[in-house]
C-alpha cells in the first residue's frame, strides 16, 4: 500500500527514533555491564530493533525452512542471500529469530557517532579489503567471532537491486568463506523491495515478504582456485529459491 508525503515522514522519523533508540541501549548496556555483557546480550537489541522496523511497516513476513536448517556451534557460518532493500536487514534476522546475525559492514560505518558505536558494542564485523596487512588481521578477528557463534550475512551482489534481478556476485564474501571453511546458507528474499526499493524513499505498508532457507552449502573441500565454481553453487542455490516459496 502506497502512502501519503506526511506517512513517509512519520516512518522516517520513527526508524530513526527505534534505531538511536536501540542503538544507545546497547552502548549503554555494553557500559553498565561491562564485566558480563555477552553476544546474547547484543542479539536481544538487535532482534528487537529488527522487529520494531518490520512492525512499523506492517510486513507480513512468511519463512520457508524445507530443510528444518539448524546452526552447528563448532562451525563458522555465513548467510549468503540477495540484495533488493535496506529492509533486507531486519528480515534476515526475522529468518533466524534468536541467532546471532551480524552483517560485514563497511568500516566507515564505525566511525559514524551513535550508530557505529553500537554496531562495535554489538561484535558486528569489518574487513577492509583495500588493506591487505589490514584485511589479514579483520579476517583473523572474524573467523574468530564466527568460531564463537557469531553467523555473518553477505550480499554477494554488493549492493541493492534495481529490478529484482541477481547482480554480479563479488569474491570477497566468497574468499571469506573459503579462508573460514564456513557453511554458506543461501537465502532467497522475494518482495522487500516492494517495502522500499533501491535507492528510493517510496516506502510502502501492509506488503507481503517471502523468505527461502535453501540447502547448506559446505565450503570445507573448496579452494582459492574453486571460488568460481562456489560463487555459481551459490547463484544457483538463490535464484531457484524464487521457485520454491
Amino acid at each position: 500500500m502506497h502512502i501519503t508525503i506526511f506517512q513517509k515522514i512519520e516512518i522516517i522519523l520513527k526508524i530513526i527514533f527505534i534505531t538511536v533508540k536501540k542503538a544507545l541501549l546497547a552502548i549503554c548496556s555494553s557500559i553498565v555491564y561491562r564485566n558480563s555483557w555477552s553476544v546474547k546480550d547484543g542479539d536481544k537489541i538487535v532482534h528487537s530493533w529488527a522487529r520494531d522496523l518490520l512492525r512499523v511497516m506492517r510486513a507480513k513476513v512468511d519463512v520457508f525452512d524445507p530443510h528444518s536448517f539448524e546452526f552447528s556451534s563448532k562451525r563458522p557460518y555465513i548467510i549468503m542471500s540477495n540484495h533488493l532493500s535496506h529492509f533486507d536487514i531486519p528480515l534476515i534476522y526475522a529468518a533466524f529469530p534468536g541467532a546471532s546475525v551480524r552483517m560485514i559492514a563497511k568500516k566507515e560505518l564505525f566511525r559514524i557517532p551513535i550508530f557505529g558505536w553500537a554496531m562495535k558494542s554489538g561484535g558486528f564485523v569489518t574487513i577492509d579489503r583495500k588493506n591487505k596487512r589490514q584485511a589479514l588481521k579483520d579476517l583473523a578477528v572474524a573467523k574468530e567471532k564466527m568460531l564463537a557463534g557469531i553467523r555473518v550475512w553477505i550480499a554477494p551482489e554488493g549492493t541493492r537491486s534495481r529490478t529484482g534481478e541477481l547482480g554480479l556476485f563479488k569474491k570477497g564474501g566468497f574468499k571469506i568463506a573459503i579462508d573460514t571453511e564456513a557453511i554458506i546458507i543461501p537465502v532467497t528474499i522475494i518482495g522487500s523491495n516492494k517495502i522500499l526499493p533501491a535507492k528510493t524513499l517510496d516506502f510502502s505498508l501492509n506488503e507481503n515478504v517471502k523468505i527461502y532457507i535453501g540447502k547448506e552449502i559446505d565450503t570445507k573441500d573448496y579452494r582459492s582456485q574453486d571460488i568460481k565454481k562456489l560463487m555459481t553453487v551459490v547463484e544457483n542455490a538463490i535464484f531457484s529459491g524464487r521457485n520454491k516459496t
